[in-house]
């Protein structure tokens, strides 16, 4: 009883709480750098569902209620949106029957409300404009009620405090009031209410506007909520508006295009491309996207890693800002606590009260087994894609401190295996990409001892080895890259006498602190295909398993196979499906040359999005079997957007395409290139390699896809491998 107790209490460290169903809408979210709001279709923030909805800044929650009232009912929704570049939310509104006395004195229809709302530089700015349908003139009951509770990120996740800070007295002006709060971490946070014009009322709770509107009259109110401190003082709405929209024309990753004969690909792509730009735009960590809204909107190591990756052949200044910001937060010591060790890479960075005070230990956190070998993997295919070698030399004493982290700590016990065990006392218990306390188990169910080494997490110590030798190749380091190679070899045939389960046909999970494997079918192995450290006819048992019946739901490859004691599709990483993880096991497939297994994933993955709001897939979504006209069953806590998600279309792509570019010969090869069958054409223009830019058709006819280039504007070789 005891350990099932354990286990039931580790199993909800870190849990994102669900205190009531989600409504049937899908949260709306916009972002922009520290500062994002998730609020409903009407636009209002709400204390219901998961209590997820809000105005967040810096890990707390600014605004936590602002509703929105035409007399004393909500309005009734007609339409909302986003726009597609993610920048402008629009909703139009009217109003239920308004009565006096009994009497209906404003008719159902007659006034219209466009509201809109958009994020800069630490203010949201809210717009409503008014307008009267009607036969005659109406004294407009508009009404605003707003909240602040301040709550940390990890508090609106469900974490209990022993206690927190006092909220301070509002500070009610003509046109404005300060609602504050004082934390425990002595800092006073601020958030300052602002109407133009200024409202007939204004409290601590509410705000009221009473104009009076002619037939065909409108009228404009503008609310600004600056989250202190503000980067800028709020300027007007139209200033702001144009600053911001030409700020994030400016801070486009590229001017490539990708478009098909397929409008619902065209439409999953042109939406995962705002999104990625979404999740950079205005970050102070320039060109690091985060992870995800609204629980992950920070920088995570693993994640920026993965999603840098995915778009490197499209957007290789991802990279490059991903990479310089991990280097320069590298760890440099020991500290338990943060499960930090010299040369290891970030996992993820907090802001915010609780973070400061060491209650949750993400202030600057390095509990990732994964993220220093995947840094290697991402500066050796940075260089590939650029030939920056200048680059990779000032990154050199940084690659230097990730492989001597992965020989002395990641390996502590000498086996040649790298593995994790948590030495924090609140860290995470499991450290890999499925970090669920629960998500590491054997056949049995029983969970994993301590350390643990994950079949992935070799297959990127081998991929990082040899791409360190290739840098060190590069930088005139022979000796040291010839040492790198051997070692990886050396790996590889460990990794297969160690971890093949001859009787499942695949990898095992891990091993054990005990060297014993968890044999179980994961898509885990998917990985070891990505990184080419599985052998050709073990890699063709796996790819066969991943798209097998137990595995492959239909929308895409499980976390888990259905077979397994610990199976659950509604899990988070026992039977879920996720994009980025279907991504890199397309990739794999790909490798091998099961380009027609990877396109499986593809076509999938592309049903999804056309089911989805806003074509936008989501980090995760559960793993039930896909039924004939039934969607996918959403996972009720899953980030959306979610950067390595959004990502995992332009990887799946680039797996069936076969394509790579080669930055150091200036050429751009496609190896038997593969068009899934329900795209027929694709377009990619503007594609950048050493500022030439090179735009590219491709077709399909019969069983071959054909490459036709278009322009060439410098000394590029675009070269086509058929099998």
């Amino acid at each position: 009883m005891e350990c099932q107790l354990d286990e039931v209490n580790v199993a909800q460290q870190f849990y994102i709480t669900t205190r009531s169903p989600r409504s049937e809408d899908r949260p709306r979210v916009l972002k922009y750098g520290n500062l994002f709001a998730v609020f409903d279709r009407y636009g209002d923030i709400e204390p219901l569902g998961l209590g997820e909805e809000g105005l967040f800044y810096d890990g707390t929650r600014f605004l936590s209620q602002l509703v929105l009232y035409i007399g004393k009912s909500r309005p009734l929704f007609l339409s909302s949106t986003i726009s597609r570049d993610n920048f402008l939310f629009t909703a139009d509104l009217t109003n239920v029957d308004i009565l006096d006395d009994d009497q209906v004195a404003i008719p159902r229809g007659t006034l219209h409300v466009a509201r809109s709302k958009f994020l800069w530089k630490g203010v949201c700015y809210e717009k409503f404009r008014v307008s009267n349908y009607g036969l005659r003139a109406v004294t407009v009951p508009l009404r605003l009620t707003f909240k602040a509770d301040f709550a940390d990120i990890f508090e609106v996740r469900g974490t209990r405090r022993e206690r927190r800070g006092r909220g301070l007295d509002p500070s009610p002006g003509a046109d404005s009031v300060v609602l504050s709060y004082e934390g425990l971490d002595g800092e006073i946070r601020r958030s300052y209410l602002r109407c133009m014009p200024a409202p007939q009322r204004i409290s601590s709770s509410d705000v009221v506007f009473s104009p009076v509107l002619y037939p065909k009259e409108e009228l404009t109110f503008h609310l600004t909520v600056c989250c202190e401190p503000c980067e800028d003082s709020p300027v007007d709405w139209e200033t702001a508006f144009a600053a911001a929209k030409e700020e994030l024309k400016a801070d486009s990753p590229g001017n490539w295009r990708i478009q098909t004969s397929n409008e619902q690909f065209n439409d999953w792509v042109g939406r995962s491309a705002a999104d990625i730009q979404m999740m950079i735009h205005g970050n102070p960590e320039v060109g690091y996207p985060y992870a995800g809204v609204p629980w992950f909107s920070t920088v995570f190591g693993r994640d920026g890693i993965i999603t840098a990756l995915e778009c490197l052949w499209l957007s290789p200044s991802m990279a490059k800002g991903v990479l310089l910001f991990l280097a320069a937060n590298q760890a440099t010591e020991v500290d338990e606590e943060s499960d930090a060790e010299p040369g290891k890479i970030l996992h993820e960075m907090r802001k915010g009260e609780m973070a400061a005070l060491g209650e949750v230990p993400f202030g600057l956190y390095y509990g990732s087994v994964d993220a220093t070998p995947l840094f290697l993997m991402l500066a050796a295919a940075y260089y590939e894609r650029t030939g920056d070698l200048e680059f990779i030399r000032a990154l050199w004493p940084h690659i230097q401190a990730a492989l001597d982290w992965i020989d002395n700590y990641g390996d502590s016990d000498g086996d040649s295996f790298v593995e994790y065990a948590r030495h924090s006392s609140g860290g995470l218990v499991q450290q890999g990409w499925k970090d669920s306390n629960d998500s590491v188990f054997h056949a049995n169910g029983s969970l994993a001892e301590a350390p643990i080494a994950l079949c992935e997490v070799q297959g990127y110590v081998f991929a990082a080895k040899r791409a360190a030798a290739l840098m060190a190749a590069a930088l005139g380091r022979s000796e040291q890259a010839s040492a790198l190679e051997l070692q990886a070899l050396s790996l590889q045939a460990k990794f297969e006498e160690s971890f093949w389960c001859g009787d499942l046909g695949t990898y095992a999970t891990a091993l054990d602190g005990r060297k014993r494997q968890c044999q179980v079918r994961t898509s885990n192995a998917g990985h070891c295909l990505y990184t080419g450290i599985a052998s050709p006819e073990k890699a063709r048992l796996v790819a066969q398993g991943l798209l097998g019946q137990d595995l492959f739901s239909g929308w895409g490859v499980r976390t888990v196979g259905s077979k397994e004691v610990r199976y659950n599709p509604i899990s988070y990483h026992n039977g879920s499906v996720w994009p980025h993880d279907n991504a890199l096991i397309a990739s794999g497939l790909s490798r091998y040359g099961f380009k027609d297994l990877a396109s499986r994933i593809l076509s999938g993955l592309l049903d999804v999005s056309v089911l989805v709001d806003l074509h936008r897939l989501p980090e995760l979504f559960c793993g039930l079997h896909r039924r004939a006209g039934d969607g996918p069953t959403l996972y009720p806590v899953a980030c959306s957007p979610q950067a390595w998600a959004a990502g995992s279309v332009f990887m799946l792509l680039e797996a069936c395409l076969g394509i790579s570019i080669d930055g150091r010969r200036r050429q751009i090869v496609f190896d038997s290139p593969y068009l899934p069958d329900n795209v027929n054409e694709l377009w990619i223009k503007g594609l950048d390699l050493l500022g030439s830019r090179v735009d590219l058709f491709l077709e399909r006819r019969n069983d071959t896809v054909r490459v036709h280039v278009l322009e060439n504007q410098g000394n590029v070789a675009v070269i086509t491998q058929q099998p």
